[in-house]
Formats: structure tokens, C-alpha cells, sequence
């Protein structure tokens, strides 16, 4: 991946762009092969023979990309970057000579609105324009290229010590063309912007690469405008390859905000984190009843679902979809999670006000209202509506942060009402939520299936970690729940299918890191640090993590890069290192606990 804040690209080991939405993240795809093939757009920079790469990293925390190819003429670099958004997005594409001379070829195929829209392309030598509707694109090439067909191409040679540089420039068809960057300027402004911004990491703990270059990612992932972080930087990639389990994730997801808080807080990056919260107030304004469970990137509400049938999805997974319905679910969860992440910003001073207490207050009042009701769980399952166990626990959670709100930090609100709630949830948890002849809490009450959202339960508080029932959860969902020594989030044919959807789908990684945590939390470190030491062998070559993992193949898979599993991988590494967990019990659940009053 490479990206500017705004919007990113995702780069082949061929060489080739396949994946990029202009200008936005979650703007319609003007490379769209990953979903199709090549004439759905791409742009592929690379030796004329073809081929994967030898090698490739990322210049030292940098998003500048650096693809090598070792050939029989020569060896060959190509650095690809997006330089911090001016004017215009542009992508800087420089093919540098290292040994011999190689042959190489570019082959650029705009093709705007998802793969569908073949734009009106002219060029005169090395430069080039392409128009369709609202969108402009200018190509400037230090080389002749080609045009047909609505495709722009060139061979030519390049030998050791030379350069030869790429500009693709993107802006509304309606505004004059923007001002050509140059490459090595453009380059240059990148590496320093990364540079000085990874100056900020606070992190001391083991693992420091791994760390740096997640934090780096989730630094990708923010739509710098807003401060929103996203979830990933794709729609539909499979989570069965060949399945139709395939989402668009290109939004940002409010139960998010606490697990991203705690790993930028948690790494000294106290302004993204300031600028996440902003965010989430902004996103969550307005009446408690319609809080959703994503946002856009600006924090707008409405996300339709459609599907693109002309994309014949990833290694034909099928259907493509764009925008995300399950935004009109009712997911109990996310009011506590807004909750808890908005407490977490309190707790670390970080400018908290009198606007955000008001608006948790309008929140506890929705949760005080609704939390007996089913709900369609963290998870957006599509089946019927069940008594979820992890919606209850962060029901528990909104009273909890509510009582401490008053209790710590002297704001005003019915503290008693709050408290009695708080008992009252958590004593019908403990008494419908778990089985007691399994000796674990289960994925809703009366059922016999998991969830990997029960490991999260200690982490908020519910219960302590030395909790027999939170003992024998750990070690259910360890001994039921893995694939591979991977965790999935639940059975989806466990309890007649309670997903309501056809086929299975991966491990998933950020689970997988919470049981690194929840390991390492019942005094069975070594465990955890071997299962986190796996994890990392799991990331690509360049150190990134999509949603899911299958074991059996070693193939990532859902969508990425994936926010979530890279703020497991931080906030792991940071337990494992000795740092504070994101959220510890209160003392008076472990007294109650210890007292067996559930």
C-alpha cells in the first residue's frame, strides 16, 4: 500500500497498480483489477519479460515502496509513492537502472467508476489526458507513449544510472489541470513527512519494527480531513475465496474507537488520537436512537449497499459489493464502545469537554432504554436478533464508564440510577450468559456456541482475570474456537447457522491477538508470546495484515490492510512488553467476583 490520507493504492509484486479509488478512499475504483482483471483498470510499471519481483520493502518508515527485479540484462529498481495531497493525488512512479540495461514496460488503463468507465484519453508524446465525466487524470512520462484503445503504453531501456519518472496527477474534470509535481521533489517531501512524523513514537517496548510499521499503517488508513480511521482499504475481498462474504470496508467503524485510541495513546501519538476523537463526537451527534454502527469518512450517515455486477470479484468470489447495509442494524455494543473509547480519552486528559459529557449522557439514556433488547451482535450477523453476550457486556460497560465518569472525575448525572443498572446487567450475564456444566460464557444466551468477543470481557473490566469463569472461557475459546492456532469469531454453523449467511470465512487476526492478550492476562505468558510470535510470521513481506488468515493455505484473506488486526498487533505487543492493558477491572467487580455475587 501506498496512499497520501486522502486515498491509497494497493501495489502488486509485478509491478502493477491494482487497486486505487480517486480522489477519496471511498471514491469509485479507477484501478479495479484486484476485483476483475486488467481491463477493469490497472497500471503496470515493470522489466518487458515480466514477472514477480526478487524483492521489495518499504524505504526505512516510509510509505515510498521500492520493487526490485533481478534480471539476465540487469537488475532494476522501481519506487513508487504518493506524496502528501497538494493541490492534486498524485502518484510518483521512478524506475531507476541498478546493473546492465533491462528492457522495460509500462501499460497504464484508467478506467473510472469501478472498471466500467473508459475514459476520453489524448496524448501528444510523453504527456497525457484522460477525461470522463467528473474525473481528470494527466500522465507526465519521461519517455513516448503509445495510445489506444484508451490505454497508454511505452517500452523503453533503462541502464544502470539512469532514471526514468512517472506522474500520474488526478483532480475534478471541471477545475483547470493542476501544476505537475516533480518525481524527485515529490519523493523527497514524502520520505521527510513520514520521517517526521514516526518521531513521535513513544514505544520502547519489543518487537520495534513490527510496532513502527503498524502504526504506520494506521496512520495510512486516516482520511486526514476528518481524522477518521477506516477499516481497510478495499471493498470485497472474499473471507472464503469464492464465497459471498465479501463487505466493503473502506468506512470507519465506531466500535473501533477505544481499541485505536489505546494503541495511539498507548505509542505517543496523542494528535491522531485527539483527531479520532473529534471524529467520533462529530459522528455521533444527534439524536442516541440513531447511532450507527460506521460512519463515512466525514462522518456521513447514509452508506447504501449495492452490488457491481460488471466486477466479477476476487478470483471470482462474487458479488462485489460498495456501501455496507449493515449500517442499519441495531448493534447494542457499539453505545458502550462509543462510551468507553470517549472515557478512555477522558481518563488521558485528552481535551475532554463538557459537549462530549452532554452527548454520553443523551447515549446512557438510549442504553438505559434498550439494553434488555436482542440486537444483531459486533459481529453484523444477518440471521435473527439474539440476547448477545458481548452486547450485554458493553451495555455493563456504558454504566460502568458512566459511574467512574462521576465518580473519578466529578460530572453530574444519576450515578445511583446508573450503578443499579450497571449490577442489574451484569448479574443477568452471569446468571443467562454462561454454562455453567461447559465452565464458559457462551456467544448468546441459551446457546452452546463462542464467540471470540468473550475474550474482550476481562479487558473491559466485566471481570477479573483470575475469575474461574474467565479462566475457562480463555481456555474454551483456545481449545473450540482455533483454526490452525488461529481464533475464529464464532462457528457460523454452530447454533443453526446464526449468522444467516451460506459458507465459512477465516481466522480472524484481530481475534487472534486478543488471545495473545487474554493469555498473557491468566498467567500464561509464554503461551502468549509464542502465539504473537506466530502472528507476526503471518504479515506479508512487507509487514501487512488483511482481516483474516487461513492457516491451511497461508493466504491472507477479507479485506486489507486491515486497521483492526494492526491495532491488535500494537496493543499486544505493548502488553507483552509490560505497558498497561487498555482498560483495567474496577475494584469492585473483582470484590464482587471473589464474594460470588456474580
Amino acid at each position: 500500500m501506498i496512499g497520501d490520507l486522502h486515498t491509497a493504492a494497493l501495489v502488486g509484486s509485478d509491478g502493477s497498480i491494482d487497486w486505487m479509488c480517486l480522489p477519496r478512499f471511498d471514491s469509485p475504483a479507477c484501478f479495479a483489477a484486484l476485483l476483475g482483471d486488467e481491463d477493469h483498470g490497472s497500471w503496470r510499471l515493470g522489466p518487458a519479460a515480466g514477472g514477480k519481483c526478487t524483492r521489495r520493502r518499504y524505504r526505512t518508515d516510509t510509505l515510498i515502496l521500492e520493487t526490485e527485479w533481478d534480471t539476465p540484462e540487469g537488475a532494476v529498481r522501481v519506487t513508487d509513492a504518493m506524496p502528501p495531497r497538494g493541490e492534486a493525488a498524485d502518484i510518483v512512479r521512478v524506475v531507476e537502472g541498478l546493473d546492465g540495461a533491462v528492457r522495460m514496460s509500462t501499460v497504464l488503463r484508467l478506467r473510472f467508476g469501478y472498471g466500467k468507465v473508459v475514459p476520453w484519453v489524448r496524448g501528444h508524446g510523453p504527456h497525457l489526458s484522460a477525461i470522463a465525466g467528473p474525473d481528470a487524470a494527466w500522465l507526465e512520462a519521461e519517455v513516448p507513449l503509445d495510445i489506444e484503445d484508451g490505454t497508454a503504453s511505452a517500452e523503453f531501456t533503462v541502464a544502470a544510472g539512469e532514471r526514468v519518472a512517472f506522474v500520474l496527477t488526478h483532480h475534478e474534470s471541471h477545475h483547470d489541470r493542476p501544476t505537475a509535481v516533480d518525481a524527485a521533489e515529490a519523493l523527497a517531501d514524502t520520505e521527510s513527512f513520514w520521517t517526521e512524523w514516526i518521531g513521535d513514537l513513544s514505544y520502547e517496548g519489543e518487537w520495534d519494527e513490527a510496532v513502527r510499521r503498524s502504526v504506520i499503517t494506521l496512520k495510512a488508513l486516516t482520511y486526514a480531513p476528518t481524522g477518521g480511521i477506516l477499516a481497510a482499504a478495499t471493498t470485497a475481498l472474499p473471507e472464503e475465496l469464492g464465497g459471498v462474504r465479501n463487505w466493503d470496508y473502506r468506512y470507519c467503524w465506531l466500535r473501533d474507537a477505544s481499541f485505536v485510541l489505546a494503541a495511539m495513546l498507548g505509542t505517543g501519538f496523542r494528535d491522531e488520537a485527539r483527531a479520532w476523537r473529534h471524529w467520533l463526537l462529530r459522528a455521533a451527534a444527534g439524536d442516541p436512537a440513531d447511532l450507527q454502527i460506521m460512519y463515512g469518512l466525514d462522518g456521513r450517515h447514509w452508506l447504501p449497499e449495492i452490488e457491481v455486477d460488471w466486477l466479477p470479484g476476487y478470483e471470482g468470489s462474487a458479488p462485489v459489493r460498495i456501501g455496507n447495509a449493515a449500517t442499519g442494524q441495531f448493534q447494542l455494543d457499539v453505545w458502550g464502545e462509543t462510551l468507553d473509547a470517549l472515557h478512555l480519552a477522558r481518563a488521558a486528559d485528552d481535551e475532554a469537554d463538557g459537549d462530549a459529557w452532554e452527548l454520553q449522557k443523551g447515549l446512557l439514556a438510549f442504553v438505559a432504554e434498550h439494553w434488555a433488547d436482542p440486537d444483531d451482535s459486533l459481529w453484523e450477523v444477518r440471521g435473527e436478533r439474539r440476547h448477545f453476550v458481548h452486547s450485554k457486556v458493553m451495555a455493563w460497560v456504558a454504566f460502568d464508564r458512566a459511574v467512574q465518569a462521576v465518580e473519578r472525575f466529578g460530572l453530574d448525572g444519576p450515578v445511583e440510577e446508573w450503578r443499579a443498572l450497571r449490577d442489574r446487567v451484569h448479574a443477568q450475564v452471569c446468571e443467562r450468559g454462561f454454562d455453567a456444566d461447559r465452565g464458559t460464557f457462551t456467544q448468546f444466551y441459551g446457546s452452546k456456541g463462542l464467540d471470540a468477543a468473550l475474550l474482550l470481557l476481562p479487558m473491559v473490566g466485566f471481570l477479573p482475570w483470575e475469575d474461574p469463569r474467565v479462566v475457562g472461557t480463555v481456555e474454551a475459546v483456545q481449545r473450540e474456537l482455533t483454526h490452525g492456532g488461529y481464533v475464529l469469531r464464532y462457528d457460523p454453523e454452530a447454533d443453526s447457522g446464526v449468522d444467516g449467511l451460506p459458507g465459512r470465512e477465516g481466522t480472524f487476526l484481530a481475534c487472534t491477538f486478543w488471545l495473545v492478550d487474554a493469555l498473557q492476562g491468566i498467567g500464561r505468558e509464554d503461551e502468549a508470546r509464542a502465539l504473537f510470535e506466530r502472528l507476526l510470521k503471518t504479515r506479508n513481506d512487507l509487514g501487512l495484515l488483511a482481516e483474516e488468515y487461513d492457516p491451511a493455505t497461508g493466504r491472507h484473506l477479507g479485506n486489507t490492510p486491515q486497521a483492526y488486526s494492526h491495532v491488535g498487533l500494537v496493543n499486544s505487543a505493548r502488553h507483552l512488553s509490560g505497558a498497561p492493558p487498555a482498560a483495567r477491572p474496577r475494584a469492585d467487580a473483582r470484590r464482587e467476583a471473589s464474594e460470588g455475587k456474580g
